[in-house]
């Protein structure tokens, strides 16, 4: 099926700003990526901020909503969950969570505050899931924040150099990263029963409509 011009223009963004930046992404650059005029581009979009932010909730939110979806009672099960779900959600759609993770420096206060709130929504749920894990003694941690930022960091790093032609299936990748995360919190790194396809099947849902 044909993409609609709007669809066209999205793509032409996220593609440019995940390779270029946002202030190496010109108007005529994603006029001619979309194979629309400059003058038609504005029909289409507000400002280049707009289009930005606008990836940018778009994929927050997606990520949020399949983060709710895995939650559960074992704090270790959840862990697990969350890691494997990010690190799915980066290595199958690396342009999108490379402009949320790198792009948001440049957007105005306004809308960056918009933008992190939501971002933090989402680290809440990491945060909360560390902190129950610490409660029950099955985490043990006396820097959990430290640790939390360290586990994202350590996740979106997938975006720089995961290829499906590597030794790992995505399924292997993201439980090898459950186990590193649960070594990291002191915890035995197969002490976890989320099921890693389960996250494969949520990170293929949420993101099944065309961008």
């Amino acid at each position: 099926m044909a993409l609609t011009t709007e669809q066209r223009i999205r793509r032409a963004a996220i593609k440019l700003f995940a390779d270029k930046g946002f202030h190496g992404t010109g108007i005529r650059d994603l006029a001619q990526a979309a194979k629309i005029s400059s003058a038609s581009l504005y029909h289409y979009m507000g400002t280049k901020e707009d289009l930005l932010a606008d990836v940018m909730r778009e994929c927050l939110a997606r990520l949020l909503r399949a983060a709710r979806g895995l939650t559960g009672e074992d704090p270790r099960d959840r862990l697990a969950g969350l890691v494997a779900l990010h690190v799915l959600t980066h290595a199958t759609q690396p342009a999108e969570t490379r402009v949320v993770d790198h792009e948001v420096h440049v957007l105005s206060p306004t809308v960056r505050r918009r933008i992190v709130s939501l971002r933090d929504e989402y680290e809440l749920l990491w945060t909360e899931t560390i902190s129950d894990g610490i409660r029950a003694g099955v985490f043990q941690d006396a820097e959990p924040v430290v640790t939390r930022l360290a586990l994202l960091d350590m996740c979106n790093g997938v975006t720089r150099w995961y290829s499906p032609r590597g030794p790992l299936s995505l399924e292997q990748l993201a439980t090898h990263y459950a186990r590193l995360a649960l070594r990291m919190l002191g915890g035995p790194e197969n002490d976890f029963s989320f099921p890693v396809q389960r996250a494969r099947e949520v990170v293929s849902t949420v993101w099944k409509r065309t961008l």
